[in-house]
């Protein structure tokens, strides 16, 4: 993809975010950081768990965001007696009018683009998984047939935290599906104000659509291909390392209060939340602080506290902050450049050079022995030179009084491509 075109279609992104906002605004007040990450995962292939009290307008938020989508919607009120076939369809008898009589698949509503999982945890673990293959694979497998959901397909399901009667907590596999574990907050004064206000005045606002199915594919496409650099791989990576009691490199309250932490599918999720945060942004590659920005949703529901947290009263949404401040990002290397000899010939790093050789490399005749070679041992030929026409030079003897010590005479390193002097006086 050519730079030009990658930007283009950066400036675009930015402004269809910024027009679903304004849209979504119509219909639910304040929330916003709520709705970048429901944005966020939608953009990412990812699933949502909305967690908050009655009241806050979860289903609201879902709702009007298929409204603005030109998708497929579908809400599923989960309830103790819901069964698994009406999540994925059954199969019907059918006779025809010839009297013949067949098996026919009745879909069910989880054929859809958006699917709306309402108090997900209030029917049996039976039924939740019938959730997981279609949040994996976005299939559904019915009988002997695999039947492939519509693309694109992301489930946003909603939880509360307080009712704990008469519900079924969600099993770790099913948690470690959602992308993002989103708590919904209550409204600050001016919203709640406005809230009030607007929703008793007996009038409903209209939604435009502004995304259709292609859209949103090739959002997802711009998405994924945002580069991101081996940098923030790696800080990634140390941050997900880090939550594992077991692991060395483990800080001290984590193998105190945790039993367990977050698997390699949340360092995915780390790096798709931090692509599609600086897609949002306009901006071309990956930051650490767009990874700090979605680490908290990420990792609070991957990341299981024992007693030890619980008596001090730290949950996960606790462990991940001091997880934040704790792990350093990677160092930087420096930049070290390649060194040159005399004669500008290129050495690797770490190599010295020839004028910096220690002088036990280099060989003076004393007492008659012959001229030794100025390369290193290593450099010096093991056959024999080739014979020579000229008679070879003889050495001259070092003649030292008697009690002299014997002098450290250098011994000069001729270049290569130097040539043997003449002696004028002959």
């Amino acid at each position: 993809m050519a730079k030009g075109t990658f930007e283009t279609l950066m400036e675009q992104f930015a402004k269809s975010r910024l027009v679903m906002m304004r849209e979504l605004g119509k219909a639910i007040i304040g929330q916003r950081d709520v709705l970048d990450q429901i944005f966020a995962a939608v953009i990412s292939r990812g699933h949502c768990l909305l967690v908050g009290v009655p009241g806050l307008a979860k289903t609201m938020m879902v709702s009007s965001l298929g409204r603005i989508m030109e998708l497929s919607f579908k809400r599923i009120q989960f309830t103790p007696d819901l069964m698994p076939s009406d999540i994925t369809g059954t199969n019907v008898i059918d006779e025809s009018d010839t009297g013949r009589r067949e098996f026919r698949f009745v879909q069910g509503p989880i054929f859809a683009h958006i699917i709306l999982a309402d108090e997900i945890n209030r029917t049996p673990p039976k039924t939740q998984a019938a959730m997981l293959q279609a949040m994996q694979e976005r299939e559904v497998t019915v009988g002997q047939q695999t039947y492939p959901l519509p693309d694109p397909f992301f489930v946003i399901a909603t939880q509360n935290p307080i009712e704990q009667e008469g519900t079924y907590p969600l099993p770790e596999a099913q948690l470690d599906r959602f992308m993002f574990n989103i708590f919904v907050d209550y409204p600050s004064v001016p919203e709640e104000e406005r809230i009030l206000a607007e929703t008793t005045s007996g009038t409903r606002p209209e939604l435009s659509t502004v995304f259709n199915a292609r859209q949103i594919l090739n959002m997802q496409k711009v998405v994924a291909s945002v580069p991101i650099s081996e940098y923030v791989v790696k800080y990634v990576t140390r941050l997900v390392r880090a939550t594992r009691p077991k692991d060395p490199t483990a800080p001290d309250f984590i193998k105190t209060m945790v039993d367990w932490g977050a698997g390699p599918r949340a360092g995915q999720y780390l790096i798709l939340g931090g692509k599609a945060f600086a897609a949002m942004d306009a901006r071309f590659t990956v930051s650490t602080e767009d990874v700090r920005r979605v680490a908290i949703p990420v990792l609070r529901h991957r990341i299981a506290c024992n007693f030890a947290a619980s008596s001090e009263g730290v949950d996960s949404v606790e462990i991940v902050r001091r997880l934040l401040a704790a792990i350093p990002e990677p160092e930087v290397p420096k930049y070290i450049p390649r060194k040159e000899t005399r004669a500008g010939e290129p050495v690797p790093v770490g190599a010295a050079p020839a004028a910096t050789r220690p002088e036990s490399d280099f060989v003076v005749p004393v007492d008659g022995l012959p001229l030794a070679m100025t390369q290193p041992p290593s450099a010096r030929p093991t056959s024999p030179p080739p014979a020579s026409s000229a008679p070879a030079p003889k050495p001259v003897p070092l003649t030292l009084s008697p009690g002299t010590a014997t002098p450290k005479i250098p011994a000069p390193a001729p270049p290569p491509s130097a040539k043997p002097v003449k002696d004028e006086k002959k």
